[in-house]
């Protein structure tokens, strides 16, 4: 019974890193749309994964290194080749030309800080203290914006139509991947003193949830991606001041 509860945790890894597999292969033969909804689905699965592994107290060394695993397939690799086809497809990027290897090249970039960045992370040096990340996570840049950001182009394609989205996609991948690679603070979803802070974490996750599930309201996913990306941004640079000054 003891490893049992290993498996828990352990299974919801490797389906979100099976998810990430097929949204990978689901981009290729050019379904963007489920593509990005399988990515919505590896990040529930992550948090579920960290849920039932605290609450079973089945936390391993074995468990940390394939979720690092899982996170880069499911938050790097298919996140990147969703980004790019979306390229293809909506920006009309032409095979070959420069725009081409920009964003193939933005691309790889995001993948490599990624995989720079859980590799720090499973390392712990220079943590920058309990509820808090150093750089911006993975699972928010692919999982939470890259997605999401997919799934409102393709609900909104006369708003896509009009963006020089050739520009705005390598933009977009490249400033993520330094915000990984980043010594920036940003809070992780723990819970906090400010009953407030709590009761907005508890109230969005549980509206992500059924966002995701459902296949609703990417718009609303988008929104609170690139609204905790700035807040906390923000939030890890007034704390790390006000730490300094004490």
């Amino acid at each position: 019974m003891g490893r049992l509860r290993y498996s828990v945790p352990n299974g919801f890894t490797a389906l979100s890193l099976l998810l990430g597999l097929g949204s990978v292969v689901t981009s290729q033969v050019g379904d963007l749309e489920f593509a990005a909804w399988l990515i919505v689905w590896c990040g529930l699965l992550d948090t579920m994964d960290g849920l039932a592994a605290r609450l079973l107290k089945a936390t391993s060394d074995f468990g940390a290194e394939f979720d690092s695993m899982a996170d880069l397939v499911s938050f790097g690799v298919a996140p990147a080749i969703l980004v790019f086809n979306a390229g293809l497809q909506l920006a009309g990027v032409e095979l070959d030309s420069g725009q081409f290897w920009v964003l193939l090249v933005a691309c790889g970039v995001f993948v490599l800080a990624g995989a720079m960045r859980l590799a720090r992370f499973n390392l712990g040096t220079h943590s920058p203290g309990h509820g808090w990340f150093l750089g911006v996570p993975i699972t928010a840049a692919g999982g939470g914006l890259l997605s999401s950001m997919v799934l409102v182009l393709i609900y909104h394609q006369d708003v896509a139509e009009v963006l020089p989205l050739h520009r705005y996609l390598p933009i977009v991948m490249f400033m993520l991947a330094i915000l990984m690679v980043s010594r920036l603070r940003f809070p992780k979803a723990v819970i906090r003193k400010s009953k407030i802070i709590n009761a907005f974490q508890f109230v969005n996750i549980a509206l992500i949830f059924y966002c995701g599930i459902f296949r609703v309201y990417p718009e609303y996913l988008f929104s609170i991606g690139v609204f905790v990306l700035i807040a906390g941004i923000i939030a890890g640079r007034i704390t790390r001041d006000q730490e300094e000054q004490q």
